[in-house]
């Protein structure tokens, strides 16, 4: 069992494998399923994404009426070339947002490591492949690494955001996929490491303060942001730079910030955002 960053890297490091093989054989021991049939769940969960991503630029809108459009409307900025960043980034954006907004209109999404973080690693990965050519063979290597993470913070921390805010939902999704860029771009275990903590760390203390309770304000925009965190990280990462506070140590206090988070920010619909006078106003609209 893979039971912390540190035991990850020394054997990928000690090995000289990618934290990716760590993965599927640990999920190779744990289901008793062959590499073939593992790798092949896992590129259904790529073709998922890829399919949730065109589906919300075509445009979108959630079962509420709260949300929706958004993703079409940053493509089409896009498309405009007049920008701030870059086109990586916008997309990547783009691509998270729209996967959100279909998990808010009920459509097909993979949970990444929950429905209402599941825009950032299909937004960062599908952004990058496409600025690289890189194969699906890749980037489901890269989606491995995610778990693997994801697997270290779930079983130490929490990925639920009415058990630890939304620093638990987009600041796992965030790291993971930072670790999952770090190696697709050739980094180390190590610098993937880096990556995971340094993009948590940016999330740490996120309140979860749903509209009326719902997988969508302010949920769906900070996939976006989400997705931005996890680059700059990967960037920071691959450039050397390194976290002061150990891996493992980030993922903590991770899971004491929400221990000590007042319910109310813990996806009750009962503080921040969703006792704002609109969210109030939401909430009559929808309970009613």
């Amino acid at each position: 069992m893979l039971s912390s960053v540190e035991m990850m890297v020394k054997i990928a490091t000690d090995r000289g494998v990618k934290i990716s093989e760590l993965m599927i054989e640990e999920e190779m021991r744990s289901s008793g399923k062959s590499r073939e049939e593992i790798v092949s769940k896992m590129q259904k969960s790529l073709d998922v994404m890829k399919s949730a991503v065109k589906e919300g630029i075509a445009g979108v809108t959630s079962t509420s009426g709260m949300t929706g459009g958004d993703a079409k409307k940053i493509h089409e900025y896009i498309e405009n070339g007049k920008f701030i960043t870059d086109t990586t980034l916008l997309k990547a954006v783009c691509y998270a947002v729209a996967t959100n907004e279909v998990n808010a209109s009920m459509g097909v999404i993979c949970a990444t490591p929950t429905a209402g973080s599941s825009g950032i690693l299909p937004g960062v990965m599908i952004a990058i492949q496409e600025k690289y050519a890189f194969e699906d063979d890749s980037i489901v290597e890269a989606m491995f690494t995610a778990g693997a993470f994801g697997y270290v913070i779930a079983n130490n921390a929490s990925i639920s955001g009415a058990a630890g805010g939304c620093q638990a939902e987009i600041g796992s999704a965030s790291a993971m996929t930072a670790g999952a860029l770090t190696e697709l771009m050739g980094g180390t275990p190590r610098q993937a490491a880096n990556a995971m903590a340094m993009a948590m760390k940016n999330m740490l203390g996120l309140a979860c303060d749903p509209l009326a309770g719902l997988v969508e304000v302010p949920c769906i925009k900070r996939n976006g942001a989400g997705a931005t965190n996890a680059i700059l990280a990967s960037e920071l990462a691959l450039a050397n730079v390194e976290t002061k506070v150990p891996w493992d140590e980030v993922i903590e206090a991770m899971f004491n910030i929400g221990q000590s988070m007042p319910a109310i920010l813990r996806e009750t619909a009962l503080g921040g955002l969703a006792t704002t006078k609109t969210g109030e106003e939401w909430k009559e609209k929808l309970w009613k």
